[in-house]
């Protein structure tokens, strides 16, 4: 809209004083391309996908090959007595879309630049002049940094708009689950209990189960209750610098797995928080394959310069030197899945067994 009024004032200007022109024929010549390219920059622009670098660098060089045609057009007097150039105040439009499309810097190297030789067809330099060169400037640079506001605030809007949704859909889709599946798993290890047999060990995996969805139902619900807002969501996408660890260990609660932590989420790194929940991941597997039936207790503590994950069993314990035994055999479970990931972290990896005494392993890394 701004082209359009612009265009329409540098024609109306150009047709009043044509006959005072030199070389009207000239004259007559850019009014023809402002309004050809007054028509055709407003279908470019129109579109997303033709707003390139090409198309601004052409806007440009026809606002400045208008400039440039004004001595050859205006007479000797108009040009003594400082008469409008012949595109006038045209030239903004194109400015102002370098300051749209490529922010405050653009916008004001191509007011520079528009200025620069608007001086090179004046005789002399007024304060008029120069006042419409300040005005130039001015509003390259204030369109220029407020586009880039608006930009980062819709940014801002959209990717709000696109957790609120995702929130949204987490919350119904748990309200399903628990409506639906969480109840078929409860009768079902209901009933397999009452009816004995291998109905029960059908009923004690759908406990499993169910404890394990129950765990993630209410973890991905998190941020919902109590309205905590954004800043709680606990699913964090793969790029964002931080996770929450007690979000992550929650995951790997069972029927004979218990999960305690602090009621808060415990922010760490993406990459430690990944880290520590497959380290973790990792003793309990341990525990699967050399005590099925043991118990384990995963107690995550945070403190001011570290985080600690105690992970305990009450199976029957390790034997004395069986872990390096494990490791002289090639096996590299536990120096790899555990101390390993706990050392590239700049964290350690202890442990306290023994015959008849269980495992307990203290996971520790630095905040």
């Amino acid at each position: 809209m701004l082209r359009v009024v612009v265009a329409t004032y540098a024609v109306v200007l150009d047709v009043s004083r044509w006959r005072q022109l030199e070389r009207p024929v000239v004259g007559w010549l850019v009014v023809g391309v402002i309004v050809t390219w007054t028509i055709t920059a407003g279908w470019a622009y129109e579109s997303p996908h033709r707003r390139t670098l090409p198309l601004l660098v052409a806007d440009l060089a026809v606002a400045v090959a208008a400039l440039l045609a004004t001595p050859w057009a205006e007479s000797q007097a108009m040009l003594a007595r400082h008469a409008s150039t012949l595109p006038s105040f045209w030239v903004v439009a194109a400015v102002l879309a370098w300051s749209v499309a490529r922010g405050w810097l653009g916008g004001v190297a191509a007011a520079v630049l528009v200025s620069a030789v608007d001086l090179s067809v004046r005789t002399e330099a007024t304060g008029t002049t120069w006042g419409n060169i300040f005005l130039l400037l001015l509003a390259a640079g204030v369109v220029g940094y407020s586009t880039d506001l608006v930009r980062v605030a819709t940014e801002a809007r959209a990717e709000a708009e696109r957790v609120a949704a995702a929130l949204a859909e987490r919350a119904r889709l748990a309200r399903a689950v628990h409506d639906g599946v969480l109840q078929v798993l409860a009768l079902v290890q209901r009933r397999g209990a009452e009816i004995g047999g291998d109905a029960a060990e059908l009923g004690r995996l759908a406990g499993e189960q169910e404890i394990a969805l129950r765990a993630l139902v209410q973890g991905s619900t998190r941020a919902t209750r109590g309205g905590t807002g954004l800043q709680d969501t606990p699913a964090v996408p793969r790029d964002a610098p931080e996770g929450d660890l007690g979000e992550a260990l929650n995951r790997l609660s069972s029927a004979r797995v218990t999960v305690s932590g602090p009621a808060e989420p415990v922010r760490l790194p993406l990459r430690t928080v990944e880290e520590l929940a497959a380290a973790v991941r990792a003793c309990l597997d341990n525990v699967d394959r050399h005590a099925a039936t043991a118990r384990c207790w995963v107690l995550l503590e945070e403190m001011p310069d570290r985080v600690v994950v105690t992970v305990r069993d009450d199976g029957p314990g390790i034997a004395p030197g069986r872990l390096d035994q494990a490791r002289a055999e090639g096996r590299l479970g536990v120096s790899g899945s555990v101390r390993g990931r706990l050392e590239d972290l700049g964290g350690t990896a202890t442990v306290a067994t023994g015959p008849g005494q269980g495992t307990e392993w203290e996971l520790s890394v630095p905040r």
